[in-house]
């Protein structure tokens, strides 16, 4: 049985507009005892915001500095600047093949230079999508061809990994374990290299409110008092259903069985738009998919949102995340057999922590809450490089 080598690294977005220069950054990973960083676009470092003679020497910047502080960048990553549009899911062509050759090749020539990884989210789809199937399926095979093509020039340039993130939300593709493994499985068949999954422990806080209701709740609902919300109230995916639905609410009319159940069937020609109760739960994501996702972004989770708060006391007292789970989560990954036409299993995984810091946070407290944050995780994860199963034999 071969176990991935784990190592601890950081996301720079904590430094965005803040600490904006690579040597300034590296330094302060190197300080907090941290060998390995992520690179965001965001931290001043995004090629259709910045240019192309900048990102020329912010590329010579990060390899001098490199040699200068010991701090390794191991990937590159998107930020909130292509995670505010639709990107590769955009509805005009235009738009989708500018981000792709103007945002993310060139990425991907940086990545390939720095000897680092890339890993991205830049697609989502517009209501007009989802609510028509036919659009939605088009939609998403044209995503599996680009996805392709990224998977092939990322080969083509030497990329050590390329990988895309999982979302948590409809509109945002991939958000369930189904959904994962279907785009895993399409685009390495597409592209004959292998494609993978970045992970993140947050990711699984918005699933549980597109479960699919089943008719028994409808009816419940139907009976409940007037003016009762169904959309706050129960997720009835298609748009069609949530208006009769509302509608007879309003009329206060009763509707007769046959018609719920129909109601059941035009369900049924939207499954995209429904998860299942293990969509939610970040340890499922990890036990199925960690063995394909050579980056696990880190954040802690006390609620039903997606913050991306420290691993400091305060926050791990009612923290759902525990890196004893997240390791155990990972070692019963790699003990399932591989699954049939999916790329290899990944042999290095970063485990990263990606740590936003507040508009009005002093830059002191950002820094003592990563510091807390490391200090937490090296008690699981002590030298970088140990093999995933040294790691759980080392706290047994």
């Amino acid at each position: 049985m071969e176990f991935p080598r784990i190592f601890l690294a950081i996301d720079n977005c904590f430094a965005s507009k803040r600490w904006t220069r690579p040597r300034e950054w590296m330094e302060i990973v190197r300080d907090l005892g941290l060998a390995f960083v992520e690179a965001s676009a965001d931290t001043e470092a995004d090629p259709l915001y910045c240019g192309e003679e900048y990102m020329r020497d912010w590329e010579l910047d990060v390899a001098g500095s490199e040699k200068a502080t010991g701090v390794k960048v191991v990937n590159l990553y998107s930020g909130h600047g292509t995670y505010a549009t639709l990107g590769l899911g955009h509805t005009d062509l235009r738009v989708r093949r500018r981000i792709l050759e103007l945002w993310i090749k060139p990425m991907l020539g940086i990545a390939a230079r720095l000897n680092a990884g890339f890993g991205f989210f830049c697609h989502a789809f517009p209501q007009s999508t989802l609510q028509d199937p036919g659009k939605y399926l088009s939609a998403v095979d044209d995503l599996y061809e680009q996805l392709s093509c990224v998977a092939s020039f990322a080969s083509e340039q030497g990329v050590i990994a390329v990988s895309v993130e999982q979302m948590y939300s409809p509109h945002q593709w991939p958000w369930t374990i189904a959904g994962a493994k279907d785009l895993i499985g399409c685009v390495y068949e597409k592209s004959g290299v292998p494609f993978y999954l970045t992970l993140d422990t947050g990711h699984q806080t918005g699933q549980g409110t597109f479960l699919r209701p089943d008719l028994a709740t409808i009816k419940d609902w139907l009976k409940g008092p007037f003016g009762t919300k169904i959309e706050s109230d129960v997720w009835m995916g298609p748009e069609s259903v949530r208006r009769f639905l509302a509608s007879k609410k309003a009329s206060r009319e009763s509707v007769p069985e046959e018609e719920i159940a129909l109601l059941g069937r035009e369900m049924d020609l939207y499954p995209f738009l429904f998860s299942r109760p293990e969509d939610g739960d970040t340890y499922a994501w990890i036990e199925s998919l960690g063995c394909y996702s050579p980056i696990i972004h880190l954040q802690q989770v006390t609620g039903s949102t997606s913050a991306h708060l420290p691993f400091t006391d305060s926050f791990n007292k009612n923290g759902k995340i525990k890196p004893e789970e997240v390791l155990r989560s990972l070692m019963r990954a790699y003990m399932q057999p591989r699954m049939p036409a999916f790329p290899k299993r990944v042999s290095s995984i970063y485990l990263t922590l990606e740590i936003f810091a507040g508009t009005a946070e002093k830059p002191e407290h950002i820094l003592n809450n990563i510091r807390e944050s490391v200090i937490y995780w090296r008690h699981f994860i002590p030298c970088d490089g140990m093999r995933l199963d040294e790691l759980q034999s080392a706290r047994t």
